[in-house]
């Protein structure tokens, strides 16, 4: 199921653990895997502009590019780098038709309406900065086929680059993605993004154990592989549940827990219904926050931005599939998008 571009308020990212400390260099050295080396060749690669970001600042830009296979591939592997002064990277397929490069005007045209029918669909995020992420999707679907996901050829593609600097120095930024295909012909599981968004947030000034919580609907019969949460600094801790058992919890906001079934068993919902909640205090300035600025006069609402707005959200993968699925809980209901 296509997310609606209305839910531009998703620049959210399913955080993993990283792997191999890389750093971006020359035209010999652009911080990814040799294509000599272990992983092979990507069916496609790209590196974007470098970005400066003065400290305290915080943008949202995109970078649209074209996928390079000229055949439909199935890719079940995907590595990507995020210098220090990023925050999260997603990739979105599809949407309305554009001229490749750098955006600095909007974060992919989200949100600045467009078709719903048309919309961009998530394909993988990261949060893992300053040390290359890979993701490997599980090799056994549990019938000795390996999950991957389907990326039609010369896909419209945007990278969604949300950048804040935490620090008191000028960085450069700029983030890296690989993707790795299947062989041409093999057999595989598709697997998709359950993405969930809660835009009933609303935590006043100086309030503390202030918890929102929603339920949407999950696909019948199916598995996941991947779970975790996402929200902003207010966050003290965010859970996943299946009914009344949790099954993810987090205390850290910027790197939550991530629960990889990555082989058999994987998880199957005994409630028809997935559950997430967030609890957020708002009275003190984090000490990560650039002049230990606060949000604690103020009240705070969903939406995109890691300084001054908040997100409650679970994210995850599951098989088979046929195309993400989105929900958004607003006004007390859930509404599958």
């Amino acid at each position: 199921m296509r997310h609606s571009i209305a839910l531009v308020l998703v620049i959210a990212a399913v955080a993993a653990c990283g792997k191999s400390s890389k750093t971006p260099g020359g035209d010999d050295d652009d911080g990814m895997p040799d294509a000599s080396g272990p992983l092979g060749t990507p069916a496609f690669s790209i590196v974007t502009p470098d970005i400066t970001l003065t400290p305290g600042e915080e943008v949202t830009y995109c970078y649209y590019f074209h996928t390079t296979n000229t055949t439909d591939i199935a890719v079940n592997k995907w590595t990507s780098l995020m210098n220090v002064g990023s925050h999260h990277l997603i990739l979105f397929l599809g949407g309305d038709a554009h001229a490749d490069g750098l955006d600095t005007t909007n974060s992919c045209g989200l949100g600045t309406g467009g078709s719903i029918q048309n919309s961009p669909v998530w394909v993988y995020a990261s949060q893992v900065v300053g040390s290359e992420q890979e993701l490997d999707l599980p090799a056994d679907d549990g019938n000795g086929k390996p999950l991957a996901e389907k990326i039609p050829a010369n896909s419209e593609a945007a990278l969604q680059m949300h950048y804040l600097n935490s620090s008191d120095n000028t960085e450069t930024a700029h983030d890296e993605l690989a993707a790795y295909a299947l062989p041409s012909g093999a057999a595989y599981t598709e697997t998709d993004a359950y993405i969930t968004y809660n835009q009933d947030i609303n935590i006043p000034a100086n309030a503390t154990n202030v918890t929102v919580t929603a339920s949407c609907p999950v696909p019948s019969g199916v598995k996941f592989w991947e779970m975790s949460t996402h929200s902003h600094k207010q966050s003290v801790t965010t859970t996943v549940s299946d009914g009344s058992s949790a099954i993810v919890q987090s205390s850290d906001w910027e790197h939550p827990t991530v629960q990889i079934w990555g082989t058999t068993p994987f998880y199957t919902f005994t409630n028809s219904n997935l559950t997430w909640s967030c609890n957020y205090n708002n009275n003190a300035p984090p000490p990560y926050e650039p002049n230990g600025t606060s949000n604690a006069d103020t009240t705070v609402v969903a939406g995109p931005s890691a300084a001054t707005n908040e997100m409650c959200m679970a994210v995850g993968y599951f098989f088979p599939a046929t195309g993400p699925e989105f929900h958004l809980e607003y006004g007390g209901t859930c509404l599958g998008l």
